[in-house]
């Protein structure tokens, strides 16, 4: 359970990300649990007492005059439990997405305890049992992170830092590959770490025992992960350059098919037809033809010889083509998925 300190400087990039979530709970109503979140806790003792407050934060920009109110009231995230059990980590997990390479962003506020004072966010969350931590506290006076791994905790890695209750700060944390990098209130908290146990999870909110503490709600910047089929579709696409198109389906809980990956993203959750479902439940083999290309369905067989997808082939034809010569074309495309793919869930990770 080591945890390796990066020996090299390492710069952060502009913006190396495409996408964007931000959670802030506007519009929620104050007394309530935030939508989308999961509360459970990790160690001992209950679940904390996750709700929605108003408070007074100060504004990221400065004020345009030395007049003007540099404080406004916001809706924040407050977990309000003051149980005292000690290994105790009430922990809000956000169900949205999970995410490998981030950054997420938010503000916290230490605002009472007695046992702990403490704040953080958890990351790369799989269970209450293995995530990653990075938490303040104000008792402590310092910043530390560590791995929860089968339900037991590192040692803590981070440094003495001068933090108070009833003041809001910053924390960002960054995963790039195994590179986990810490800022507070935009200033690196340690030199970046270097640990492989956890590649992707989701993220989420942390305290301790019986610290309550506030959050402003979060952004994270995030590269999207491509889903195995999708991944496995593109990989094809690039090697064979008389494939035109391809797609994947499977079925869905009403057993009907749909496109799990394809060349043209805006296929994905499209219904399929008659072909792409004969294909699934018969392993029928299906072909058609148009001016210049050829079309076949074909079943993708598991180990056992079952279809767990179909799949839809387009190649470029050549003149006097015959149809058995499509469907041994396609059948070589078919080939290359199941050296790659054994079950459905090696398409569906």
């Amino acid at each position: 359970m080591r945890i390796f300190l990066s020996v090299c400087c390492w710069l952060l990039a502009a913006s190396a990300f495409a996408a964007e979530i931000k959670i802030d709970f506007t519009g929620l109503a104050t007394g309530q649990a935030p939508t989308n979140f999961s509360s459970t806790v990790a160690g001992n003792g209950p679940a904390g007492n996750w709700t929605i407050l108003s408070a007074k934060i100060p504004s990221l920009l400065a004020p345009l005059t030395p007049q003007a109110e540099s404080m406004a009231s916001q809706l924040v995230l407050a977990q309000t439990s003051q149980d005292p059990t000690d290994e105790h980590f009430p922990l809000l997990v956000y169900q949205g997405e999970s995410f490998k390479n981030f950054k997420l962003t938010t503000r916290f506020k230490m605002i009472s305890g007695i046992a702990e004072q403490m704040a953080g966010v958890v990351f790369r969350y799989q269970n209450a049992s293995n995530f990653y931590v990075v938490r303040a506290s104000a008792l402590g006076h310092n910043v530390r992170f560590y791995k929860m791994v089968n339900g037991q905790r590192s040692d803590p890695i981070g440094p003495t830092v001068d933090l108070s209750l009833d003041k809001w700060y910053q924390l960002s944390v960054q995963c790039t590959g195994n590179q986990i990098t810490i800022w507070l209130d935009d200033s690196l908290v340690m030199p970046p770490l270097q640990d492989n146990t956890f590649n992707s999870g989701k993220v989420g909110f942390w305290t301790k025992s019986d610290a309550v503490s506030y959050f402003n709600g979060f952004t994270v910047d995030y590269t999207p992960e491509i889903p195995a089929a999708q991944s496995l579709v593109n990989r094809l696409l690039a090697q064979q350059t008389r494939l035109l198109g391809l797609k994947l389906y499977t079925l869905n809980a009403q057993g009907e098919p749909r496109v799990l990956a394809s060349k043209d993203p805006q296929d994905i959750g499209q219904p399929g037809g008659k072909a792409e479902k004969e294909a699934l439940t018969q392993g029928t083999i299906s072909f058609g033809r148009s001016p210049g290309t050829v079309a076949v369905w074909l079943p993708l067989r598991d180990r056992n010889g079952d279809p767990m997808a179909s799949v839809w082939v387009r190649l470029t034809s050549f003149f006097g083509e015959t149809q058995d010569n499509a469907i041994a074309r396609a059948t070589l495309v078919i080939k290359a998925m199941q050296e790659e793919v054994t079950s459905l869930d090696d398409l569906l990770k």
